[in-house]
């Protein structure tokens, strides 16, 4: 589900606020990525036309991406998959 984002722009042009329903938890969460709403749009684009999200959007971090892919936080996936709680 690609197309299930709520964009809000910031006061700042070259920032998004992209808000996304966790597949883990089904809570929505919001992130602010460092792209203009055009280059968000564009990688949205290449994105839903089969290019990989790695690709559509090269500027974001691997932790950005994923938020795209499920809409878990990094503080979500640490919990969801109990990343440095060893005990």
């Amino acid at each position: 589900m690609k197309d299930t984002f709520s964009i809000v722009t910031t006061l700042d042009p070259d920032f998004v606020v992209v808000t996304r329903r966790s597949m883990f938890s089904g809570i929505d969460n919001a992130l602010v990525l460092p792209l203009s709403l055009w280059a968000f749009r564009a990688g949205m684009e290449a994105w839903n036309h089969g290019s990989l999200v790695q690709e559509a959007f090269p500027t974001l971090t691997p932790a950005e991406r994923e938020f795209l892919q499920t809409g878990a936080t990094p503080d979500e996936w640490n919990r969801s998959f109990n990343f440095g709680n060893e005990d």
